[in-house]
């Protein structure tokens, strides 16, 4: 087969390559499928999924539900509303998919057949409806609402009815002040604004065989008072967070601590019991660390969940945990795993739990039996495993799989075969005319010879003999890691098909490498992790292929701290990209929400002012050189927008280059599609000036 050549321009370098698999453009990289959520149906029979698409032009993401067989074939899309449609959940019986969905407003449940065709709208709550789930017998449905927890006890026609006006009058009202009591009053990128995430349960009736036939009676404010009843910290949540007994007759959720002025500096999360008949609530558990993600078993015996040992450590590790409810005895079944539990799931006999962790630089699956006191089993590793949802008839287990170089896929495993397979192909058409790299994964002796894990990802076409650029990324957490898994927002391969070597380091802090691994960077912001970094750093500059003269380095959160200390302490790289970095450790903790974090990990600024001095960038500000590219952006309540413009204010008055982009309409996190497309541009544009 003949092969055109063509030259392509990337950043400052030519590189001769074949039009026919050709790097990755933006124009690629927006064009490509998001695909999260697979729920398999209870006959074993089909997946439902979602599939998220980015519309550039519109700005904004577009998520419809898809069903595929699982004897394979195409996959149907079932909803096709302009909007938002998430979250699928099949009926017990396996006819319908609830949903939630803003196709013609505010969230609100939806329901639709399996068969695809015209959904129908359950609920119309003013304060909006998410997150569903079936009760076991499929006469009611669980969701989620933020509400004003004052009007939580009344009647639900007049309650929602006042929170409908206590809304309107803040939007249409001249004065714009916030008042506040206590803290949380922000999170992440919302006001609270005096809501409580509530749990509402709606009856469901079915009259017939079609969709039409299918009615909601009066939804039902289950956990009413002055409190959540779902976590507020994505950092506590990792599935639904609330689980109907399998008799209907209750639900069991994962609640903040009380009093609420606490919340802000306490990890405490435990798990209660509402009986739905009576609305009485029994506390499950008084663990002083997080208890969350409660999940019966399918005889409802026992509750299976997540807990961490150490209050105020956001970060410990995850354990799964049964509790026996008719006696109370709790056990751990990852006692002997130093791997932190994230999703999971039954088998519908109970006689084991499938969950997934980061694992040295990847995220496996394994399994646990519930009886006895075996290890865990690694059934999957190699890439990202997760999402796992397993059919009623205990056949068949569906997971979503991705790399670093493939977008996430639904695969499939039966029982009695010996490898899963892929079940979906949203992607290949595009993916087979690109050319993407897979990564290769090295091991550096780190600080005190520690082994610290690194990914290298190299450019399309990559040519020995011949050197390249380097960029070398910090992940933020500081608890986190860069794992081989694709990404919509810090995409190696988007990067590296600019012509740049990408390297990927797991320093001290990255989580998947063991809990003291994880724990070794509190307290220690720069000392071993740095060490690892400037280890991983040495090592790269040995390497043929690496032209030492030209690089840079890029971090966001924890990593754009990582960027401003590199700012005050090396002159290796040519260039500096910061993202939402933390820059002053003192000003940091008195405008960020979540205290529990700062608490721990440098302690409260008036009680630690030495070390918090001496660990905060802005220290050796007079020792600033390198240019530098700054985001930051309005909405980001994690690092506040002070920090970015500190270090720009810092840079612009000792004349270093810099240049700082703000995002008004961003928080952590740049995610509508055309801020994401000019940050990208930004971003490339500014690597070119400088690895020239």
């Amino acid at each position: 087969m003949s092969s055109r050549h063509v030259l392509i321009v990337l950043g400052s370098m030519v590189v001769l390559t074949t039009a026919w698999p050709r790097p990755m453009g933006l124009e690629d990289f927006f064009h490509l499928h998001h695909v999260s959520d697979p729920q398999v149906a209870p006959d074993g029979r089909s997946v439902a999924f979602v599939v998220t698409d980015t519309l550039v032009a519109e700005n904004r993401t577009n998520s419809d539900l898809w069903v595929i067989s699982t004897s394979g074939g195409e996959p149907r899309k079932i909803t096709s509303a302009i909007r938002s449609d998430q979250h699928p959940r099949w009926s017990p019986d396996g006819r319908w998919i609830a949903f939630s969905s803003n196709r013609d407003g505010p969230y609100q449940v939806w329901v639709v057949s399996a068969r695809g065709g015209e959904a129908r709208k359950l609920t119309s709550i003013s304060t909006q409806a998410t997150r569903p789930e079936w009760s076991p017998d499929g006469k009611a449905i669980a969701f989620m609402s933020e509400v004003y927890p004052e009007f939580s006890s009344r009647p639900f026609a007049e309650s929602d009815a006042l929170n409908a006006g206590r809304n309107a009058a803040k939007a249409r009202g001249p004065v714009r002040a916030r008042v506040f009591d206590h803290l949380l009053y922000r999170h992440w990128d919302h006001w609270v604004d005096g809501k409580r995430r509530h749990l509402f349960v709606v009856p469901i009736r079915n009259g017939g065989r079609g969709l039409s036939s299918i009615t909601a009676g009066e939804p039902r404010d289950v956990t009413p008072g002055d409190n959540d009843a779902v976590p507020t910290s994505d950092t506590f949540t990792e599935d639904d967070e609330y689980s109907f007994a399998p008799d209907g007759r209750s639900l069991v959720f994962a609640a903040p601590p009380e009093p609420v002025d606490t919340q802000a500096w306490s990890t405490n999360h435990d798990l209660f019991r509402v009986d739905l008949a009576s609305g009485r609530k029994t506390r499950l558990t008084d663990n002083p660390a997080a208890d969350c993600s409660p999940l019966f078993s399918p005889d409802g015996q026992l509750l299976a969940y997540r807990a961490q040992q150490r209050a105020g450590f956001e970060s410990d590790r995850w354990q799964l945990m049964l509790l026996e409810l008719a006696t109370g005895r709790r056990r751990s079944l990852t006692a002997g795993l130093d791997r932190s539990v994230e999703h999971f799931a039954w088998m519908p006999d109970g006689q084991k739990i499938f969950f997934h962790t980061a694992d040295d630089g990847g995220e496996s699956l394994w399994s646990v039996a519930t009886e006895g006191s075996a290890a865990p089993v690694r059934m999957l590793a190699g890439g990202a495993n997760n999402e796992v949802s397993i059919s009623s008839d205990r056949r068949t287990l569906a997971y979503t799989h991705q790399r670093m170089n493939r977008p996430a896929e639904v695969m499939l495993w039966r029982v009695g075969e010996s490898t899963p397979h892929a079940l979906t192909h949203m992607n290949d058409a595009v993916l087979a005319k690109l050319d993407l790299p897979a990564p290769e994964s090295v091991t550096v002796a780190g600080a005190g010879g520690t082994p610290v894990q690194m990914w290298i990802l190299k450019p399309p076409g990559f040519v020995a003999g011949r050197k390249y650029p380097l960029v070398f990324w910090v992940h933020g957490g500081p608890q986190g890691a860069w794992s081989d898994s694709w990404s919509s927002r810090w995409n190696a391969e988007i990067w590296a098909a600019q012509g740049y070597v990408l390297a990927l380091p797991n320093p001290r802090g990255s989580t998947g490498f063991g809990q003291e691994f994880t724990d070794q960077i509190s307290r220690d912001w720069s000392g071993k992790v740095m060490g690892d970094l400037f280890a991983c750093l040495a090592y790269l500059e040995k390497q043929p292929y690496i032209d030492a003269t030209r690089m840079a380095a890029a971090g966001a959160s924890y990593g754009g701290y990582v960027m401003n200390w590199f700012e005050g302490h090396t002159d290796r790289f040519r260039t500096i990209i910061c993202h939402d970095g933390v820059y002053d450790l003192a000003s940091m903790y008195g405008t960020t929400e979540e205290l529990w974090f700062p608490d721990w990990e440098n302690g409260k600024p008036w009680e630690t002012a030495e070390s918090t001095i001496a660990a905060s960038p802005s220290h050796y500000a007079a020792n600033f050189r390198t240019p530098m590219l700054i985001f930051h952006n309005d909405f980001d309540f994690r690092v506040p927008t002070g920090q970015g413009m500190q270090l720009f204010t810092a840079l612009q008055r000792q004349g270093v280059p810099s240049r700082l982009v703000m995002f008004p309409d961003e928080s952590h996190w740049v995610m509508k599609p055309a801020n994401s497309e000019f940050w990208h541009r930004t971003v490339f544009d500014w690597l070119a000036d400088y690895l020239k």
